[in-house]
């Protein structure tokens, strides 16, 4: 999350942290008319919608669509997991993590978000490591559903918040940071169409093109995914 940080991040070349593994566990298969209801929003203009957080809902068959690049398929088995613990469509931790550090748990932006889905320091509790990837899904996945049912469920809403703080939500969008409006550009159409279970995400393609392949590139020679 963002809060006025940069947008690019950097790698922590010296550190060694091992990623985790996790299982899937505790996901739930979403009745067939909130399936449909989820398919009909992600064609719709008005944006994107989500059920709230406390639901505990996820959609499809609650796995990861095939669209992310490899360095956040790497981390599929804990973002299945961290969406079912925080009651999260999994995609959606997914297009965060793709879009702050594309699965490099190391990343640092020059303002000091650290971690897999770019966490401020002030989130973090004493003496806990910000770029540990559990640590830092619990922080940042916690302040995503914050985010969402702030947005009442609106994903774009929702995705501005993480990036500008919660409280773009309720102001105009000639207010928010040109920054944002990217931010909720990218994630929107690349949420979209995972949550429609694509293999490819124009969206995603863009995005690399502007700059996220670059990032990318230092999260594959992290994790050690061949290219």
């Amino acid at each position: 999350m963002t809060h006025s940080r940069s947008e690019t991040s950097n790698t922590r070349n010296s550190r060694q942290t091992e990623p985790s593994g996790g299982c899937l566990s505790g996901f739930m298969i979403p009745p067939l008319i909130v399936l449909c209801f989820g398919v009909i929003l992600a064609f719709s203009t008005t944006g994107l919608k989500w059920p709230s957080p406390k639901a505990g809902t996820l959609s499809g068959t609650g796995t990861l669509a095939p669209l992310f690049t490899p360095e956040i398929q790497f981390w599929s088995a804990s973002l299945n997991r961290w969406g079912a613990e925080h009651g999260l469509d999994p995609n959606i931790a997914a297009t965060v993590m793709q879009i702050e550090s594309c699965g490099n748990p190391d990343a640092l932006s020059g303002a000091g978000a650290a971690g897999l889905f770019q966490v401020m320091p002030f989130h973090f509790e004493a003496n806990e490591d910000a770029f540990d990837p559990e640590i830092n899904a619990l922080r940042g996945l916690n302040y995503l559903a914050a985010a969402m049912e702030a947005s009442g469920g609106d994903v774009r809403l929702a995705l501005a918040g993480y990036n500008g703080g919660i409280g773009v939500i309720n102001q105009a969008e000639s207010n928010w940071a040109d920054e944002t409006i990217r931010y909720a550009y990218w994630g929107s159409g690349i949420y979209a169409d995972a949550a429609l279970n694509a293999n490819r995400s124009t969206r995603l393609d863009e995005w690399l093109a502007a700059g996220g392949a670059s990032l990318c590139g230092s999260a594959s020679q992290r994790l050690g995914i061949s290219q």
